[in-house]
């Protein structure tokens, strides 16, 4: 069936062939990828689609000179070429940022576009004549601005995944040789008859570099999603041994003496428990008003137990943000067992302040317990990963936690949460 073809044909099937196959191959792979959203998926079979147009493009362009079918007809082909390679690399911008509006890219693309259809009636970029390409002065433009949107988008890259850089880093940075390699190679051994430009090749490579690399990311994505709800779970597990049968202790005390403070109390119990249970299934921030109504519920029914010897300062001075669930209770737990419930005589009291900051927001819990040496780490042989837990969902939404103290002086335990696009 294929005796027949001649060496360039069979050249041509060589480069042609296995582009096909890995475009077909990585529109499968991401088509079939459970980490990448909806939204990713349809941007990259975008991208798919339009370097598939861009290898037709390329190869059309070559039989259009084979045949001699006119100036016309190359240079809208050529015109075609040179305004959907910028438009491939701006896709990509979606695939790192979803969410992101990219509008002075889009208008340089069409400043791009319209600047390249005046080959049809000028020489200011290129022009074809006698079936031959022609440079013009501004002939550059659209490798101008594929190399700047190539470098907005490695910064897009290094931004987004800036915290958790591997050996895998390598990947996108890749790319940038990558590609300059291949504008090298079209300018100074692509003048030969090619199917498909180095360039073209080149892209089709990236594509594939970078869906591995983004694989990659959303896998440590989805692991440490998972491995942060396993500790809050954990987390859950170490607050109800040590706190829910003193509480249900205390109630049933109340049954006999006080039977409305004992309804009342089981009524703040019930609420804890459904808060601390639904909070294991919530993945974004909630208001902190929702946040301290359940610190406030913990405080009650502490005070439930020890009656005046617990005492609870609220200094509320801003409660317009947001912050992860279960992030300030742990800290008011804290400062009741290892606070107050550390001084001799079992009194104290917590206070829980919150002020506005220009760029942000802090909360502090204090308490006027023994308090201790930071700089002497604890040997009581528990595992403290409670403080650890909150200051690590902290810091993946950019916030921060610190603890101060000084023995015999209490201690504060500090939040500071970062105002939105500050």
């Amino acid at each position: 069936m294929f005796g027949n073809l001649e060496q360039e044909q069979v050249y041509t099937l060589s480069i042609l062939l296995p582009l096909l196959i890995t475009l077909a191959g990585l529109g499968f792979a991401v088509a079939v990828d459970k980490f990448f959203s909806r939204k990713q998926k349809r941007v990259f079979c975008q991208i798919i689609l339009l370097v598939l147009l861009l290898a037709a493009q390329n190869y059309l362009e070559l039989r259009a000179t084979d045949l001699k079918t006119g100036d016309l007809q190359r240079t809208a082909l050529a015109i075609f070429g040179y305004c959907i390679r910028p438009v491939i690399l701006l896709l990509f911008f979606y695939l790192v940022k979803p969410g992101g509006r990219f509008w002075p890219a889009w208008v340089l693309i069409g400043v791009n576009a319209a600047l390249y259809m005046t080959a049809l009636f000028s020489r200011v970029v290129f022009y074809i004549e006698d079936n031959r390409f022609h440079s013009g002065p501004l002939h550059l433009t659209c490798l101008l601005l594929s190399l700047i949107l190539l470098a907005w988008l490695l910064w897009l890259t290094v931004q987004k995944y800036r915290e958790h850089r591997g050996r895998d880093f390598v990947i996108p940075l890749f790319i940038v040789p990558v590609i300059l390699g291949s504008i090298l190679l079209d300018n100074h051994v692509g003048k030969a008859r090619q199917p498909v430009s180095f360039l073209t090749i080149a892209i089709v490579c990236c594509c594939m570099l970078y869906y591995l690399w983004l694989h990659l990311q959303f896998i440590r994505e989805h692991e440490r999603d998972l491995q942060a709800r396993q500790r809050m779970q954990i987390m859950l597990s170490q607050i109800r041994p040590h706190f829910l049968y003193n509480a249900l202790g205390a109630i049933e005390g109340l049954c006999d003496t006080d039977p409305q403070a004992a309804r009342a109390a089981t009524v703040r119990f019930a609420r804890y428990l459904r808060n601390n249970l639904s909070a294991v299934e919530l993945e974004n921030d909630i208001p902190f008003t929702k946040e301290l109504e359940h610190t406030k519920l913990y405080l009650e029914l502490e005070q439930t137990r020890f009656e005046d010897a617990l005492k609870v300062v609220y200094e509320i001075g801003c409660t317009d943000f947001f912050l992860p669930p279960l992030t300030l209770e742990p800290l008011a737990e804290n400062a009741v067992r290892h606070g107050v419930r550390e001084k001799p005589d079992g009194r104290g009291t917590v206070t829980i302040t919150t002020r506005e900051l220009p760029d942000g927001y802090e909360i502090s819990v204090r308490d006027d317990g023994p308090g201790f040496d930071p700089s002497v780490p604890p040997d009581d042989g528990k595992e403290h990963i409670g403080i650890a837990n909150v200051r690590e969902r902290l810091q993946n939404r950019g916030g921060s936690l610190t603890i101060t103290s000084e023995t015999g002086r209490g201690t504060v335990a500090t939040i500071r949460i970062p105002k939105e696009g500050v």
